[in-house]
C-alpha cells in the first residue's frame, strides 16, 4: 500500500500567496500525482475539509476538529473505499480524559488540544484488518509531547493488528518523544518508515537547507519497502505548502 502523511498548513490569509486558498490546486494535483492508497493529514481546518472533500471523491475522508465542540484542525484521514472497508473509527483526545472533545495535558502544553484519529481497516486482499493513525503532537510543549508520547504508543501496544502510524510530531529523530515510539513498540516490531529521508518542514522556503527540520513520520509494524519526500518547487514563491509531504509504500 502506499501510505502519505500530509501536513497541509492551516487556512491563514497571513500566509499571503500561500494562503491555503491560493495553493489549493497545488495541494490538490499533489495527492493526485502521488496517488496513495492512504493518506493522514494534519492542520484541516473547519474551512479546508470540505473543499478537501469535494475534490478528492476518488477517496472517503473521515476525521472531526480537536476541539471541544468537533470544530478546528482535524487529523483527518482520506482513503480508496474501492481498496479498503472502513470496520470502525476511533476520535481519542490525547489528554487524561481522553474520550473528552477539547482536552489536554497541562504542564507547558499551548493552548490547541491535540487528537489522533484511528481507522480499522481492511484491505481486499487480506482476510485481516490493520490499524491506521494518524495524529499532530503539540508544538510547543517538550513535556506534553512525551506525555501525548507515551499515552499514543500504550494505546497502540493494545492493539493486535498491524498499524500504521502518520503525523506531524513537532519532534525530531533525536528527542525523547520520538525515540521512545521506537523503543515503546518495539515488542510490536515497530519501524520508523522515514528514517533517512532528510527534513520535512521548511515554513513555504523561509528556512535555509540547514535549518530545516524533519518533525513528519510514518511509523509501521509492516515491511516498508521504499520511502521518499514529494519535493516541492515554487512557482512564483508559492509552495503546497510549508511542509514536504512524505510517502512510503508499505506491505502488511
Amino acid at each position: 500500500m502506499k501510505i502519505m502523511t500530509f501536513n497541509l498548513r492551516m487556512d491563514t490569509e497571513h500566509d499571503g500567496i500561500n494562503s491555503f486558498t491560493n495553493r489549493f490546486q497545488r495541494v490538490i494535483d499533489t495527492i493526485r500525482n502521488e496517488n496513495a492508497d492512504i493518506i493522514g493529514f494534519q492542520e484541516v481546518t473547519d474551512s479546508m475539509r470540505p473543499k478537501i472533500r469535494a475534490a478528492l471523491k476518488e477517496y472517503t475522508t473521515v476525521g472531526c476538529g480537536r476541539g471541544w465542540n468537533y470544530k478546528d484542525e482535524a487529523m483527518l484521514i482520506a482513503f480508496k473505499p474501492d481498496l479498503f472497508e472502513l470496520i470502525s473509527l476511533e476520535n481519542v483526545w490525547l489528554s487524561e480524559t481522553p474520550s473528552v472533545p477539547g482536552s489536554k495535558y497541562g504542564f507547558d502544553h499551548s493552548p490547541c488540544p491535540r487528537m489522533y484519529t484511528s481507522l480499522l481497516l481492511k484491505h481486499n486482499d487480506i482476510e485481516k484488518p490493520f490499524r491506521f493513525i494518524n495524529t499532530h503532537l503539540d508544538h510547543t510543549g517538550e513535556r506534553a509531547r512525551v506525555q501525548e508520547s507515551t499515552q499514543l504508543t500504550a494505546d497502540i501496544a493494545k492493539y493486535e493488528e498491524k498499524f500504521i502510524l502518520t503525523g506531524d510530531f513537532n519532534a525530531e529523530p533525536s528527542t525523547k518523544e520520538i525515540k521512545m515510539i521506537t523503543e515503546n513498540l518495539a515488542s510490536k516490531g515497530c519501524i520508523d518508515c522515514t528514517l533517512n529521508i532528510g527534513p520535512t518542514f521548511h515554513a513555504f522556503g523561509a528556512l535555509p537547507q540547514e535549518k530545516q527540520v524533519k518533525i513528519d513520520y510514518i511509523f509501521t509494524n509492516g515491511a516498508c519497502k521504499s520511502v521518499h519526500r514529494v519535493e516541492d518547487i515554487p512557482v512564483n514563491g508559492q509552495y503546497y505548502s510549508d511542509h514536504f509531504a512524505v510517502c512510503a509504500e508499505i506491505e502488511i
